[in-house]
């Protein structure tokens, strides 16, 4: 049977399961939130950089949780929106694709854009490890206009009264890259904030307004859409951090964000 390989595993999280098996203990470590929640959006760099952030995400969503996660990703390398529709690796073992979802959904199948991705396989370890019985939808989306975002949100709330699965959303998103400590936290706060209410919309204007380079604004905003559709009444930001609290750089740092949507 066909996998979808690891491509970035000793660079941006550990190759070695018993290391990355700790790594993710201590991370997990001392965070409860209490939250069902129905999306969140996690960041996908390195995980020495954004890896405590993520956890907060995940932890968002009790552990208990054994349904569908769709994992939306931004191509960093320009490729059209696609999905996969094979299993994933991960050092942990392997991740099982929601057969059933990706067929309902109106979406081309392109494994070969996806094997080099790193916004969407960065996020397999964690759930691996908190959900060992989830299945995965991986979503990696080109496009990010707003009527794209509406579009796939649309499709993905299509797929999910079709198949009548239990589905979390993943939004994988860095926000600002490579600008000074208080720029980014003053701009990416100033965008996130717009999330409290799901104002999506809003949320476009503002990174457009302040010109953040989040990466992956087009997942987020799907996200929140098909959250809302959900049922979703809210946005929660439960951690924030930069580059700049681990390498003590803060002139060009990156922006990460643990955010909730309830």
């Amino acid at each position: 049977m066909h996998t979808r390989p690891c491509s970035v595993a000793g660079m941006f999280y550990p190759q070695d399961p018993s290391h990355l098996e700790q790594l993710l203990e201590k991370l997990y470590r001392g965070k409860a939130t209490d939250l069902d929640a129905l999306g969140i959006v996690a960041p996908h760099a390195g995980y020495i950089y954004s890896g405590d952030v993520a956890a907060y995400a995940y932890t968002a969503i009790p552990a208990t949780f054994s349904g569908t996660f769709v994992v939306i990703g931004p191509s960093h390398r320009g490729y059209l929106t696609c999905t996969s529709a094979i299993p994933w690796e991960t050092p942990l073992g392997v991740i099982e694709v929601d057969s059933e979802f990706v067929r309902a959904l109106d979406i081309k199948v392109d494994e070969a854009s996806h094997r080099n991705e790193h916004s969407i396989e960065v996020q397999m370890p964690f759930i691996r490890y908190r959900f060992p019985h989830a299945r995965v939808v991986p979503l990696m989306m080109g496009e990010q206009s707003l009527d794209s975002a509406k579009a796939l949100a649309e499709d993905i709330l299509r797929a999910i009264a079709s198949t009548g699965q239990e589905v979390k959303i993943v939004a994988s998103s860095d926000f600002s890259h490579y600008v000074r400590e208080e720029m980014a936290r003053r701009q990416d706060l100033y965008a996130i904030e717009a999330l409290a209410t799901l104002d999506v919309t809003g949320f476009y204007q503002r990174i457009e307004e302040r010109g953040v380079s989040a990466c992956g604004y087009g997942p987020i905003a799907s996200m929140c859409l098909v959250a809302q559709g959900m049922g979703a009444r809210r946005g929660s930001l439960l951690r924030y951090s930069t580059s700049g609290d681990v390498t003590a750089d803060y002139d060009q740092v990156v922006g990460y964000g643990a955010i909730a949507v309830i």
